[in-house]
């Protein structure tokens, strides 16, 4: 599926959805909620209300679905991007390891 034009290999299809994020590298760590702006098959942009996420960190990604003939959505996911939206918002590009 090459040739689009930012050169990725999947389609990202944009959602705008609540989600909630966990962190596995520090399972004690409280869940918080983001918002899944975009997904492809191999990745997905989080924007996340806090300051920053530190590249590598494992999370696991939970979409609820709202439709009973759609399943939620449950990845595990690595940070591979985080860009400063603002004071205290960032959005963070992550690569799907896992789907559930």
């Amino acid at each position: 599926m090459l040739g689009y034009d930012d050169k990725r290999n999947f389609y990202r299809m944009m959602v705008n959805s609540p989600c909630e994020v966990s962190l596995l590298d520090n399972p004690s760590a409280t869940p918080f909620a983001a918002v899944c702006r975009d997904i492809s098959a191999t990745g997905m942009s989080l924007e996340v209300e806090m300051p920053s996420i530190e590249l590598g960190t494992l999370l696991d990604i939970t979409i609820d679905s709202n439709n009973d003939q759609i399943p939620s959505l449950e990845a595990k996911a690595k940070v591979v991007r985080c860009d400063a939206e603002g004071e205290n918002t960032c959005l963070v590009g992550v690569e799907i390891s896992e789907m559930k």
